[in-house]
């Protein structure tokens, strides 16, 4: 008996950037992620290693054998609303691209104008990133001004293993410390915790869920790590600081020559001066 034909594979069997996202996207929404289509771009395009726009301008493209499973466990991830940036294992940063995971915040947009400020410092100026993270602040800065003298630290010994990870090479010192390490600078910089204490169960769950909690919650008012900060610093270093918009007014009075800087939204969100 003769064999039966085999049914030959088509185009039409494989699944398409199109259908990917078509099932994405409505799962997401339905999730309530803020940004389902964003969001499942993203996910689909590092998916297929590739960018959002290459992605875009091509729906019909096949997924590749496997990437559909890829995509499936983690549109499945943020459906219970882990960010997307922890999926992916990294954030854009100004110029730059930083690892990223639950051991540190994930790097916001509001945060580069801590980075606008200080570029006006003068060649070879010393500067130290309090509450470092990541290494965002620090790494933008060597980035952009490399004759600066760039430094940070944080008190969570996890984030400093990530924010050395993202700057090997680069030549900033990164280091376990509570607060300001003792030194002359020119400039400190510092995105410390300033949300209050009866904040946090109002905050998005992607924040609740992943982010550390310790570096984002600073007591009652929000303000204990601004404060503690602003008193240990050495009478005359300048400080800048990043603060709920509510918050501009008080962080003033800490510093003296005090300004506060708008960021792209209007809203008052760093404030430079000195430590009294």
């Amino acid at each position: 008996m003769a064999d039966r034909p085999r049914t030959p594979t088509s185009a039409a069997s494989t699944a398409t950037v199109a259908e990917a996202l078509g099932g994405a996207v409505p799962a997401l929404a339905a999730a309530g992620c803020e940004t389902p289509r964003l969001d499942a771009e993203l996910l689909v395009a590092d998916a297929l290693g590739l960018d959002r726009a290459a992605l875009v301008a091509d729906p019909g493209r096949d997924l590749p054998r496997g990437t559909s499973r890829l995509i499936s466990e983690r549109v499945r991830r943020r459906r219970v609303r882990e960010p997307v940036a922890y999926i992916l294992g990294r954030k854009g940063f100004r110029r730059i691209e930083l690892a990223v995971d639950p051991r540190v915040l994930i790097p916001r947009p509001e945060t580069e104008l801590l980075v606008e400020v200080a570029l006006s410092l003068p060649h070879g100026a010393r500067v130290h990133d309090v509450g470092t993270g990541s290494g965002a602040l620090a790494l933008a800065l060597r980035d952009e001004r490399p004759d600066l003298v760039v430094s940070a630290s944080d008190v969570s010994t996890s984030a400093v293993e990530v924010a050395q990870a993202n700057g090997a090479g680069q030549g900033v010192r990164f280091t376990v410390a509570d607060g300001l390490p003792p030194g002359a600078y020119g400039l400190v910089v510092a995105n410390l915790p300033y949300v209050r204490e009866d904040e946090w169960d109002g905050l998005q769950e992607e924040i609740r869920l992943y982010e550390p909690r310790e570096a984002l919650v600073s007591g009652a008012e929000g303000l204990d790590a601004i404060t503690a900060l602003a008193r240990e610093a050495m009478t005359g270093t300048w400080l800048a600081l990043e603060h709920a918009p509510a918050q501009a007014a008080v962080v003033r009075s800490l510093l003296t020559d005090a300004t506060t800087h708008r960021d792209l939204a209007g809203r008052q969100r760093v404030t430079m001066g000195c430590a009294p």
